[in-house]
């Protein structure tokens, strides 16, 4: 609005008029900036009778509003932790720093299954909209995701395509540089409202495996065979300045206490090997939803040719169906095949057949390894046998 224009609201019928305006001190002095001592203002008018409504719900319903637009303009975030001066001046702290998030993937472009993605596109939008039903049953209103599947098949643009649905923005947690479990907290809390906390690959990070206990004996045991040795003590002291971070310390970050620290967070964790995670980081409660990254099937080919290609079929889509259904092919290995190098028509097609050529291969080198795989168990077990004796 310019200053001292006006501009009619109606809102349940009533009627009332808004203006801007300024006021400048009616002494001049020298500024380096001008125009910094004014002061600028809205004027809102309206009938007497209307008062009770004006400043009982017309003035909240702006608020709400004008924070709506702001949330949808602002500019989204992908902030990442790394060793930085704190806030008290201490070089070893943890803080988090951002650029600006602008990864172009989204729920139309990600090689997927179309039923899976309108799974995941309603739980989330279910997610967003709940502040008052997650108030009412009694749980911080966050929710955690679980992306496992092999490497290239999409987990993290699922992130991505998560981030840009809900214009959320994004925490790329590396526990490796988190100092314990107190800096890892403190973390937690310096996230915002409506954002997606990521820790990528899971189970490469730290010592947040199964198998606690026997690693625990194994502990003790060398404990008890080493103790005393000065180079024992030397690595040890060393791993534990890398990181204090406990599988107990995570658990508390994820729905702990603190965890209810401000609202509408998503925690994802990706991860290669799922069965290597504890049952106890992975439970339903801590990790939600459950979501399989597989390999690329013809669902989710139409969608990377669609992307790639621009094409919505072709007379080679039904031999390649057939073969993706055969083998075992990752959508990355899939782009990869329909990547254009010229704008020629006819690239379109050779793209295609390169695909199918690809996939041939991969499922001759597959069979390969089938009927490789009981002769090297039997190669194994006769090795085994042989050390043992």
């Amino acid at each position: 609005m310019d200053y001292n224009e006006e501009i009619t609201d109606e809102f349940n019928g009533v009627k009332l008029w808004w203006s801007a305006n300024r006021t400048t001190p009616r002494t001049q002095q020298f500024s380096f900036y001008p125009g910094a001592d004014e002061k600028r203002f809205y004027t809102l008018k309206f009938h007497k009778r209307d008062r009770q409504v004006i400043t009982g719900i017309y003035l909240s319903h702006v608020l709400k509003q004008g924070k709506a637009i702001a949330a949808d303009n602002r500019q989204r975030k992908l902030y990442s932790n790394g060793a930085g001066q704190g806030w008290l001046g201490n070089r070893s702290s943890t803080t988090w720093t951002h650029v600006a998030f602008e990864h172009p993937a989204t729920f139309d472009t990600l090689a997927m299954d179309e039923k899976k993605k309108r799974e995941i596109k309603k739980d989330l939008v279910t997610f967003s909209n709940g502040k008052e039903y997650y108030a009412k049953i009694g749980k911080a209103w966050k929710r955690g995701y679980l992306l496992y599947g092999p490497p290239g098949t999409g987990k993290s643009t699922m992130v991505a395509a998560m981030a840009n649905f809900l214009n959320y923005d994004v925490y790329d947690l590396e526990l490796t540089t988190v100092k314990n479990n107190v800096e890892l907290r403190r973390l937690l809390i310096e996230t915002s409202n409506k954002s997606i906390i990521v820790i990528e690959d899971i189970d490469c990070s730290l010592d947040l495996t199964g198998q606690r206990e026997e690693k625990k004996k194994k502990k003790k045991k060398d404990d008890k065979n080493e103790e005393g040795d000065p180079i024992s003590a030397m690595s040890k002291n060393e791993e534990r300045k890398e990181s204090e971070v406990t599988l107990s310390g995570l658990l508390n970050f994820i729905d702990g206490i603190w965890s209810a620290c401000g609202g509408e967070r998503i925690i994802v964790f990706t991860t290669n090997h799922v069965e290597k995670l504890d049952p106890a980081l992975i439970r339903r409660g801590r990790m939600d939803k459950h979501v399989e990254m597989s390999y690329c099937r013809f669902e989710a080919f139409k969608v990377l040719a669609k992307n790639y290609l621009d094409i919505d079929s072709h007379p080679l889509f039904e031999e390649i169906g057939n073969l993706l259904e055969e083998t075992d092919m990752t959508p990355a290995d899939v782009a990869e095949n329909l990547m254009l190098t010229s704008d020629d028509d006819e690239v379109g097609e050779t793209c295609l057949k390169n695909l199918i050529e690809a996939l041939k291969a991969a499922k001759g080198e597959a069979r390969k390894k089938a009927e490789e795989y009981p002769a090297r168990l039997e190669a194994e077990k006769e090795e085994k046998e042989k050390t043992i004796c």
